[in-house]
């Protein structure tokens, strides 16, 4: 498996040069949804530090099998109301929000002890009916109310376009995603400017988690500061 490590780092490597940007800069996140923890260890044992997770259950497990390493979880499924202990607990981030009721049960549920839950937004880009996210048009709103929770802090958006071979198929949900945060960025500007509410607010919008395992050169070119790749690592899942 170290081959296969190495050649997707030679993939965001190049793809960060030819978009001229330091690949340090971007998070390799390693999706072992339906993977063993034995997997898992084998490539945390080759250097891989973020892992992402899609199903809670087999994440608790996972992460309890491997507590000895110095891993970071990243929750990036669709989140039901009773699973957000669970999630606030064990996990470092999540990318999947796109409900206030949600952000406020983690925001809730989060031990102090373990310090702010990095959140982004999940963005529904096209309005499909089968991925879960909030609409572009209800993105301001819903970011501004998660900056008001005190256990959070908001790092950015989340996007899954629809999958397209297109190259400039594949650049333009990316570009858009990117655009809403440029946007998100200026709208805490000139908040936090002129309301004392929002003056601490735990807002840090550096992150745009998009990009899997056939688009990540894309996305990189957009932007992309967290590329979630799972078949390129594990194969495809059966």
């Amino acid at each position: 498996m170290n081959c296969i490590l190495q050649a997707v780092q030679h993939r965001i490597e190049l793809a960060a040069g030819q978009a001229g940007r330091d690949a340090s800069q971007i998070t390799l996140l390693a999706v072992s949804k339906t993977v063993s923890a034995a997997r898992v260890r084998e490539l945390a044992l080759q250097g891989q530090r973020n892992f992402g997770e899609n199903y809670v259950q087999e994440a608790l497990d996972k992460i309890a099998s491997l507590q000895d390493l110095p891993l970071i979880w990243h929750f990036i499924g669709p989140i039901q109301r009773n699973k957000t202990t669970a999630i606030a607990t064990q996990f470092d981030w999540v990318h999947s929000v796109d409900r206030f009721v949600v952000a406020q049960r983690l925001s809730e549920a989060r031990p102090l002890a373990r310090g702010l839950l990095n959140v982004c937004v999940q963005v529904n880009l096209d309005a499909e009916s089968s991925k879960s996210g909030v609409s572009p048009a209800a993105l301001p709103e819903l970011a501004e109310q998660i900056a008001r929770l005190p256990n959070l802090r908001l790092r950015g958006l989340m996007t899954i376009p629809r999958a397209s071979l297109a190259w400039s198929q594949q650049r333009a949900p990316f570009a858009a995603l990117r655009k809403q945060l440029e946007a998100l960025r200026q709208q805490f500007e000139i908040l936090q400017a002129g309301r004392t509410d929002l003056h601490d607010a735990n807002v840090q919008l550096d992150t745009l988690s998009m990009g899997m395992s056939a688009d990540l050169e894309a996305a990189i070119m957009e932007g992309s500061t967290c590329v979630r790749i799972g078949s390129a690592l594990f194969g495809k899942r059966i």
